[in-house]
């Protein structure tokens, strides 16, 4: 059975633009990532996403699980665990064509490490 795709439009609007400012990724007071080259993916009513370059993370801190989700709009999404937060990092290594942007970079769970954005806290 193959799997649904969708792609964004009016009724499940995507866009990913660069964030523009120095985005830092912390858990537990230790820097896991730190880049000015984010992206940041608003998709529908969600709250924005940034998605960092995965050669902006530490590799010393992140380490890939068995985890799998699908999503009919971005693609099958890979997992990556934090120090003390398994599953913490997901990201699409072959996204579809809509948000190819995307590729290469992970984003982090809002519950599991700190997303700053210059000088303010940004939803993860």
């Amino acid at each position: 059975m193959s799997k649904p795709r969708l792609q964004p439009g009016p009724d499940h609007p995507i866009t990913i633009t660069p964030t523009g400012s120095r985005v830092t990724v912390t858990v537990g007071g230790q820097v896991v990532a730190d880049t000015a080259d984010a992206l940041t993916l608003q998709e529908a009513s969600y709250p924005p996403v940034q998605y960092v370059p995965l050669a902006d993370v530490d590799p010393a801190l992140i380490s890939p699980t068995d985890h799998r989700t699908y999503c009919p709009y971005k693609g099958d999404a890979s997992y990556w665990s934090l120090p003390g937060a398994e599953n913490a990092v997901w990201g699409y290594q072959d996204p579809h064509d809509a948000v190819a942007a995307i590729k290469g970079h992970v984003a982090f769970y809002p519950d599991k490490a700190e997303v700053r954005i210059a000088d303010r806290t940004a939803a993860s």
